[in-house]
């Protein structure tokens, strides 16, 4: 059996969500809860691996069960609310491991579709990074989910900028090189608005991410925004495939991963297969 796991966290005091020796991180609390509530050592299976300090709202994994969890599984159906099924009910008894106000929590469990890899079925991941510039002000109560920058962002130019990076491209000058990784990524949206608060608020859409991708495309759109880049340069920078100090990337405090597709059930198979073939420019 392979269940799918809906997850949400507050990475402020995770060293990220892989599991790290003597770290506490998202994965390791998780699989040390999944292990209370079906023994074993379940080992979980990821959509996107989020750094120390970053959150998530739709952060998204999966675990396989061997027989003996699958029983404890369908056991624990009359510990869920009225109406959950014993898959459902998971959900409710990790939480009532981690605790009601932990910073980490399972929003939802459910029997996976054949064919699905929370990791190489996914579609797209979805991001939103937070600035708090001097059009916003300093929120005490957001510092966990927000950055600072102290001057007043240009959120027209920024956009425009943006978009100008959309499409397939090799973002190596985006990214942190990791050894044998590909860099080349589908850039689905990359755009700005400001929220009520005026916090300037970017929505990034991707098939995949490379290592620091997000927060080094918001750290090239914020020198826009402050007049020390123009919207040309940064797709040159994109187009050199060479970092460039003038792009900082930016603290994982204001990055949200938001959402994660799939595609329709009858498709997740071949999705995973397709992922799994390395990328490569046209």
């Amino acid at each position: 059996m392979r269940i799918r796991l809906d997850i949400a966290y507050d990475g402020t005091h995770f060293r990220g969500w892989a599991r790290q020796p003597g770290l506490r991180t998202v994965q390791e609390t998780l699989e040390a809860a999944l292990g209370r509530v079906l023994g074993g050592e379940p080992r979980l299976v990821v959509a996107g691996r989020t750094d120390a300090g970053v959150h998530a709202t739709g952060q998204v994994a999966h675990v396989d069960l061997d027989d003996a969890q699958r029983e404890r599984v369908r056991a624990g159906r009359a510990r869920g609310g009225q109406g959950e099924d014993a898959v459902s009910a998971l959900a409710t008894r990790l939480t009532g491991v981690v605790g009601a106000y932990s910073d980490v929590v399972v929003t939802r469990t459910l029997e996976a579709p054949a064919g699905f890899d929370a990791r190489f079925s996914a579609v797209w991941r979805r991001y939103a990074y937070r600035i708090a510039d001097a059009v916003a002000g300093y929120d005490p109560l957001e510092r966990h989910r927000t950055t600072t920058v102290r001057a007043r962002l240009d959120a027209e130019v920024m956009d425009a900028a943006a978009r100008s990076l959309i499409g397939l491209h090799d973002f190596a000058a985006y990214c942190k090189p990791r050894e044998e990784a590909t860099t080349i990524r589908t850039l689905l949206e990359f755009d700005w608005h400001r929220d009520e608060q005026g916090v300037l608020v970017a929505n990034v859409k991707a098939d995949a991410f490379c290592h620091s991708m997000v927060r080094a495309l918001v750290g090239a759109c914020v020198a826009v925004g402050e007049g020390r880049l123009g919207r040309d340069d940064i797709v040159e920078i994109r187009d050199s495939r060479e970092r460039v100090p003038e792009v900082k990337v930016l603290a994982a405090r204001g990055l949200t991963l938001t959402e994660v597709g799939y595609p329709a059930d009858d498709l997740l198979e071949q999705r995973a297969e397709q992922t799994r073939a390395r990328r490569a420019l046209p």
